[in-house]
């Protein structure tokens, strides 16, 4: 009697499988590999580098480096206005977040409503966000104007006394936190009003009946079930207001008496203006480690009082 042996189709599935596995890895591959090189040579790398350069010596346009050890952080520990900064950008962060994002909350709530034109406002209030950084530094420069600027123009017309917003120490930093606020609130505003079309709108309609309030409703309800949205515009907003530069720059230039000096802003300075590459790459370091502890301190709190739906 023959007998016949044909392939074991158990052993011929697991191969069939490692092929697949290879060979969706290998796309994979070929397709991320442009934005990986992109991120490895403009991000992971400048990064390296400066973690190195900030024990280092190095001047702008010079192949000669030192190592100095602490040295640059040493320095920095006694620099004056490297402190008045720090305390700079605290300060925008610690006013500009909570009120954009308090501000772009209560515009998505509103808007959530079915009102008449609420295209129109969604638009309107978006539309700062498209506005490009340096253009719209200059238009507020515009409006803050001591002599003809609107702003100005309209405290008069109210009796109040005229201010010079960008050339004052105690108004500058203000100005710029206000030109923020109106910048990216909008944008807060539409990633809130995405997360508000998920909540189910029996659960409102439940709550009017049992004759709970509109701010209790904000509260217990809507507040609870975005906080996945809310934490994550929360991350964007303290990553963004420690990025801030443009509006310095085209601004104030960290003006009047350095009332408007942020982190960025001295990080710039030294690199391009004093050509320290080390002191620049000291702070740069430094501003890294205040980024990240600001984001574990975010996530250790915040973070624990996410509500995921169905959690």
């Amino acid at each position: 009697m023959t007998t016949l042996t044909l392939d074991d189709p158990v052993t011929d599935v697991p191969v069939a499988r490692n092929r697949a596995r290879r060979r969706e890895l290998i796309t994979a591959v070929v397709m991320l590999a442009p934005s990986l090189l992109f991120l490895a040579a403009f991000t992971y790398w400048p990064i390296i580098r400066s973690l190195m350069y900030g024990f280092f010596d190095v001047q702008l346009g010079s192949a000669e480096i030192f190592f100095v050890g602490w040295e640059n952080y040493q320095r920095l520990w006694h620099d004056a206005l490297f402190w008045q900064s720090l305390r700079n950008t605290v300060v925008y962060m610690v006013v500009t977040v909570p009120t954009s994002i308090g501000l772009a909350l209560l515009l998505a709530v509103a808007l959530d409503r079915k009102l008449r034109g609420t295209a129109l406002y969604r638009s309107i209030f978006f539309y700062p966000v498209m506005v490009p950084s340096v253009a719209a530094g200059m238009v507020w420069v515009f409006l803050y104007a001591p002599g003809y600027g609107p702003i100005n123009g309209l405290m008069e017309m109210l009796g109040l006394p005229k201010l010079e917003w960008l050339y004052d120490r105690q108004w500058a930093l203000p100005a710029i936190i206000f030109m923020s606020i109106w910048k990216y609130a909008g944008y807060f505003m539409l990633i809130l009003l995405a997360a508000l079309q998920l909540v189910p709108r029996d659960l409102y309609e439940a709550a009017r009946l049992d004759g709970v309030s509109g701010f209790r409703q904000l509260v217990h309800i809507t507040v609870p079930l975005i906080s996945p949205t809310l934490y994550f515009v929360v991350i964007i907003g303290v990553l963004h207001s420690y990025q801030i530069f443009d509006y310095v720059f085209v601004m104030t230039q960290g003006g009047p008496a350095d009332a408007t000096n942020v982190l960025t802003f001295y990080i710039y300075q030294n690199a391009f203006q004093f050509q320290d590459i080390g002191t620049a790459s000291a702070i740069a370091n430094i501003l890294l480690l205040v980024v990240m502890g600001l984001i574990g301190i975010v996530a250790l709190t915040l973070g624990r009082r996410v509500h995921y739906m169905g959690r």
